[in-house]
């Protein structure tokens, strides 16, 4: 479970470049006040680290009520193929997850109108159910990590992965958040980008290599184990 709360956080991490596009305006925005406004900037990240952490345990509870071999051989190879997109998603090489974000588009509009009516933040709880909306935003990133964490088939290791992922991405929202431009601009670094990308890539390919691994082994005991048929035709 350590590697998989590492690849997480990593991912987090790994997807600054693109944390910054989407959600950087907010964060950004949320501390237009000065100083006072930090307690309003924190809440806003704990909600929306919180509606990842929530959504995972929800993902991870749903593909764990199935208890079928081939649904969680078919969820590893599921991990594996979206590491390596999410990788390729990083690197800028093939936006291949762009698609989810336009289905995703659909469902936001309605959580996007009513959390516009919290804004402007006067209270910390209305910075708090901003993030929670910001949380269901259309992201590739997010939606494929909600996908991956859902491999798990546990809602507490999900919503852990899911907690680790927010954790990564708080470096990069922060730093926009507090206006650390030094630090934005190393993460949005191509050079960062690609490594972690790679990274991420083989991750995914080592990932499927043991799940086929495992699915042949499966499939040889089986094979080894079943009872002989003796019988002759004449």
């Amino acid at each position: 479970m350590i590697a998989e709360l590492g690849s997480a956080f990593a991912l987090g991490l790994a997807g600054a470049g693109h944390c910054l596009g989407m959600c950087g305006g907010i964060a950004a925005a949320l501390q237009l006040g000065g100083v006072k406004s930090t307690g309003m900037t924190l809440a806003y990240h704990g909600g929306r680290i919180a509606s990842y952490t929530a959504l995972g345990a929800a993902l991870g509870f749903a593909a764990g009520s199935i208890d079928i071999a081939a649904w969680t051989m078919a969820l590893r190879y599921l991990a594996g193929i979206l590491l390596i997109a999410m990788g390729l998603y990083i690197a800028d090489w093939w936006r291949v997850l762009t698609w989810l974000e336009r289905g995703g588009a659909i469902l936001w509009r309605p959580v996007q109108r009513w959390s516009s009516s919290l804004l402007p933040l006067r209270h910390w709880y209305q910075a708090i159910a901003l993030g929670l909306c910001w949380g269901l935003m259309p992201c590739g990133l997010i939606y494929s990590s909600l996908a991956w964490a859902a491999t798990a088939q546990d809602a507490g290791q999900s919503a852990l992965m899911m907690l680790f992922f927010g954790l990564g991405t708080l470096p990069a929202m922060l730093a926009t958040s507090f206006g650390a431009g030094a630090v934005q601009s190393a993460l949005r670094r191509k050079g960062l980008k690609v490594v972690l990308g790679l990274l991420l890539i083989v991750s995914g390919c080592w990932s499927v290599y043991l799940t086929a691994a495992h699915a042949q082994h499966s499939t040889h005991a089986m094979q080894h184990d079943a009872p002989m048929d003796h019988s002759q035709h004449h």
